[in-house]
C-alpha cells in the first residue's frame, strides 16, 4: 500500500510539473453545458471540491456516484446558490438502498439565468421583448458495494440547455470507483464525468427567410426558409482521482482530509484540497483551496460549516453553508439541507 501511495503520488507530481512546463492551449470556451461544472453541495464546496474520495455522502451523487454505496436508508438533501450575475442555482437529490441490489439515486439540477431585454442595432435599449436562458439535467443513480472496501456506481443523465426560443439537448453518463485500503481506511477515489454526446442549438431564431426567388414550373416562389448551421460541441468531460482520510479521530472528535486532482477536457489539470473537522457529528468546520495550478483560474480559498440534529433512530437533519471566493468576481454562498430517514 505505501507502494501504491508512493507511485500515485509521484504520477501526479510529473502530471503537474509537465502541465506547468510545456503550457499549451487548455480549449477553454470550448464545450457545451456549463453549469456541469458547478459543484454540488455546501459540504463539498467548503472543502474545495475535493470530494471524490468521500464515503457515505449524498452529495457524491455529483463528484462520484460510488460514494453514495455506503447509504443505507434512505437521505435526500437540496441546496441553493445565488451564482454568478444573479443566475440561480439548486441541486436536489435522493437515495434509498435495496438490500442486496445496491442503492439507487435521482438529482436535478437547475440554472436560470434572469430574464433580460431583446437588444438589437436598431434598439440598443431593448425592442419591447424580453428573453431568458437555462439549464437543467435529471439523473438516476446506481451504486453497489461489490466487497467490504471496494464499490462501484453509475449515473445516467439528461442535460438541456436553452437561451431565448433555441435549445439543445444531450446525454451522458458518469462512472465512479472508491477503494477503502487497509493503511488506516485511508480511500481513493476515481470518476468520470459527463461522458456523452455533442450538444447543438435548435431552434426558430437560426431559421430565416431568404428572399431571392425561385422560378418554378407553376409560378414563382419569393420566400425560402433557411437556417444557419449550428456546430457541435462536446460536454465538459472531468476525470476526477481523489485520496481522504481520518489524519485525527479521539473520542468525539475527527479532522479529515481530502485531495483531488482534476482533469477535464476543456482547461488545464489543477488540485482541489480540503479539510472538515467535526465534533460529535454534531457540529462541522471546513475550510478548502479550489482549482490550485490551473491557468488564469479565479476559483480559491472556501470555508464552511454545519450542524447535525438526530431526530430518533439513525434520523437526523442537516444544514450546511459553504462560501467559495472567486477572486475578481464575487464571492458565491451555498446552502444545503439534508434529511436521513
Amino acid at each position: 500500500m505505501k507502494k501504491l501511495i508512493i507511485i500515485f503520488a509521484l504520477m501526479f507530481t510529473l502530471s503537474i510539473s509537465y502541465a506547468q512546463v510545456f503550457k499549451s492551449t487548455t480549449k477553454v470556451a470550448t464545450t457545451a453545458a456549463q453549469f456541469l461544472k458547478i459543484g454540488a453541495g455546501a459540504r463539498p464546496i467548503a472543502m474545495g471540491g475535493a470530494y471524490s474520495a468521500m464515503l457515505g455522502d449524498i452529495n457524491s451523487i455529483y463528484w462520484n456516484p460510488a460514494g453514495i454505496s455506503r447509504i443505507y436508508g434512505g437521505e435526500a438533501t437540496f441546496n441553493h446558490a445565488n451564482w454568478l450575475a444573479d443566475i440561480k442555482y439548486d441541486f436536489f437529490a435522493t437515495t434509498f438502498d435495496i438490500s442486496d441490489v445496491g442503492t439507487l439515486g435521482a438529482n436535478v439540477v437547475s440554472y436560470n439565468v434572469p430574464e433580460d431585454v431583446v437588444r438589437t442595432y436598431k434598439s440598443p435599449e431593448g425592442d419591447g421583448r424580453v428573453f431568458d436562458a437555462g439549464a437543467i439535467c435529471i439523473g438516476l443513480v446506481y451504486a453497489r458495494n461489490l466487497t467490504d472496501r471496494f464499490s462501484i456506481g453509475v449515473s445516467t443523465k439528461i442535460v438541456r440547455e436553452w437561451i431565448w426560443n433555441e435549445s439543445a439537448m444531450g446525454v451522458a453518463v458518469d462512472i465512479g470507483t472508491l477503494y477503502i485500503t487497509p493503511f488506516n481506511d485511508l480511500k481513493i477515489g476515481a470518476s468520470i464525468s459527463n461522458f456523452g454526446t455533442q450538444m447543438r442549438l435548435e431552434g426558430r431564431e437560426i431559421e430565416f427567410l431568404e428572399n431571392m426567388p425561385t422560378i418554378t414550373d407553376n409560378g414563382v416562389i419569393n420566400n425560402i426558409k433557411s437556417r444557419y448551421s449550428a456546430d457541435y460541441f462536446e460536454m465538459p468531460l472531468t476525470f476526477r482521482v481523489g485520496l481522504a482520510m481520518d489524519v485525527f479521530k479521539h473520542d468525539i472528535i475527527r479532522a479529515t482530509v481530502a485531495l483531488d486532482a482534476v482533469h477535464p477536457n476543456d482547461n488545464s489539470e489543477y488540485l482541489n484540497v480540503g479539510l472538515e473537522c467535526g465534533y460529535d457529528e454534531m457540529f462541522f468546520v471546513r475550510a478548502g483551496y479550489k482549482t490550485l495550478f490551473m491557468q488564469d483560474a479565479e476559483g480559491g480559498l472556501t470555508v464552511g460549516g454545519g450542524l447535525r440534529w438526530h431526530i430518533g433512530g439513525a434520523s437526523y437533519l442537516k444544514v450546511d453553508y459553504a462560501l467559495a471566493d472567486y477572486n475578481r468576481l464575487k464571492q458565491v454562498h451555498f446552502i444545503s439541507l439534508s434529511v436521513k430517514y
